[in-house]
């Protein structure tokens, strides 16, 4: 592996990284750990973890700080100031994010800057969100003037994960902030780095002490006192379908909001008109970028028959041509997995593809590079000859695996492409804008990429149906989702009211 070439390198690994609660930077009260870089396991970081007495300070003293409203019952535009100097701050120091994001979870150096990148844009667009939200006035319909108008929940709980934290963490941070609210994040354990520096350029750019917590631990013990503490009042999850699931289900006791955004076996379709240049491309990005650990990826590929065998030729040798290696050398594609125990994983979907009758096109297998064997590395893999109803064409990998399928004419194509329990996202290529907009209508997913996939927008909305989760994040509307909805009525009958006349 290539040597660090960061800012980081004479401090590694961190001994005994403190977390912070609520403004206050500690040592946690939980068991100690390491975070390991995967790309060849070594230490980043030693720390202990909060823990559930860490968790209920954090919400209480959060709370406090809401209440003492010198950030809640600030102007909007003075809030906006502040996120818009975290925004220039995360560009300022973009290398270092970036480095640090690297060694988090092993994503290849060019992907973490974009990430950085994204993380700054956010705090950016909901700062002007913030300064520029128009309160309503309604209708009137009667001797009173009405408004609708908005107003900070109050604590809020935002439960990121691994695959892609600083721009997770910016996408919940940046709206709960905006709109008024205390924030209380909880990192995934094994990627915490990133989060405890956002609260630190939070705090150095102007952000009250107590409006923002960062708690590194176990979701099993620090999401559930989140989830269940009667002070939390919204809770925003990136995460897997079934954690996913008991956060809704502990909402509804609460009667508390949530915006949920889960799992994906996304489908991406290409058309015998497609450009194929452009089909070849998107495709190995949708589902190889990342390593394919991306909730969006295209890990379902529907071919049309009659191009099929040649698409498919294509695809392989543009698989085989990508780089896997140290996510430190600007040429490198595909970095390792987030783990050791997560490739294990990934390798008996491959192992359970094949004995289901799925062929191996490529990959398949950890690299045989020997500079790689120390990190948790796995080869783009392409298996044909499964059923769209097969586990491996229905279950979430989370990892490199693409399964290909040739479908017949649109209605079968739809029938197969629908046929999940989930719906975030799907990609289509086609030269035929008719047929884009028809089947970009039919297919059942929350975003719908035409001729391209993997694009993003922090103005556009995001999230998906069933399984993939509810509510969305992005989007200048998104911000609504973190207050509350108020109506005042004014008085402007010079009479009494006449019922106790």
């Amino acid at each position: 592996m290539s040597q660090l070439n960061e800012p980081l390198q004479d401090r590694l690994p961190l001994r005994d990284l403190p977390i912070n609660v609520a403004g206050e930077w500690r040592r946690g009260r939980g068991a100690a750990y390491a975070s390991l870089y995967p790309a060849d396991g070594s230490v980043t970081a030693e720390l202990h973890a909060a823990n559930a007495e860490d968790a209920t300070e954090a919400v209480e003293r959060a709370q406090a700080a809401f209440e003492r409203g010198d950030w809640s019952q600030r102007l909007p535009h003075e809030r906006a100031a502040v996120l818009y100097r975290i925004a220039e701050t995360i560009r300022a120091r973009r290398e270092e994010l970036a480095h640090l994001q690297r060694r988090d979870n092993g994503k290849p150096i060019q992907e973490t800057r974009a990430l950085v990148d994204s993380a700054a844009g956010t705090f950016q667009f909901f700062a002007a969100a913030c300064e520029t939200l128009e309160d309503q006035l309604t209708p009137q319909r009667g001797r009173h003037v009405t408004m609708s108008v908005h107003e900070p929940l109050g604590v809020v709980a935002a439960i990121t994960p691994w695959n892609s934290p600083i721009a997770s963490e910016a996408q919940k941070m940046a709206p709960a902030l905006a709109a008024g609210n205390a924030v209380v994040v909880k990192p995934a354990e094994i990627t915490p780095l990133a989060a405890l520096e956002l609260a630190r350029i939070c705090e150095s750019c102007g952000v009250p002490a107590g409006m923002v917590s960062v708690l590194p631990g176990k979701g099993s013990v620090i999401g559930d006192v989140l989830v269940k503490h009667p002070l939390v009042k919204r809770v925003a999850f990136t995460g897997g379908t079934s954690t996913g699931r008991q956060i809704a289900h502990h909402a509804a006791e609460k009667m508390m909001p949530v915006s949920l955004e889960l799992g994906g076996k996304s489908p991406t379709v290409v058309f015998e008109d497609a450009d194929l240049d452009h089909a070849v491309a998107g495709v190995l990005y949708g589902i190889f970028s990342s390593s394919g650990e991306s909730c969006i990826a295209g890990s379902r590929l529907f071919v049309q028959r009659r191009l099929y065998g040649a698409f498919m030729d294509r695809l392989v040798a543009g698989a085989r041509a990508l780089r896997v290696g140290d996510p430190l050398d600007e040429r490198t594609h595909m970095g390792p997995l987030v783990s050791a125990a997560h490739r294990e994983t990934v390798e008996r979907y491959v192992a359970r593809g094949l004995a289901d009758g799925g062929r191996l096109l490529t990959g398949g297998q950890r690299p045989q590079d020997a500079a790689l064997q120390s990190g948790y590395f796995y080869t783009p893999t392409i298996i044909e000859g499964l059923r769209n109803d097969q586990s491996i064409c229905q279950e979430e990998i989370f990892g490199p695996v693409l399964v290909a399928l040739p479908f017949d004419d649109e209605d079968d194509l739809v029938a197969q492409a629908n046929d999940s329990v989930y719906a975030l996202a799907a990609g289509l290529w086609t030269r035929d804008y008719k047929r884009a907009w028809r089947l970009a209508r039919r297919l059942q997913a929350g975003t719908v990429w035409i001729n391209t996939y993997k694009q993003f927008s922090v103005s556009t909305p995001f999230g998906g149906w069933r399984d993939s989760g509810m509510g969305r994040e992005k989007g200048r509307h998104s911000l609504l989702e973190y207050m509350q909805q108020k109506s005042l009525y004014w008085g402007l009958n010079e009479s009494p009211l006449p019922w106790a006349a």
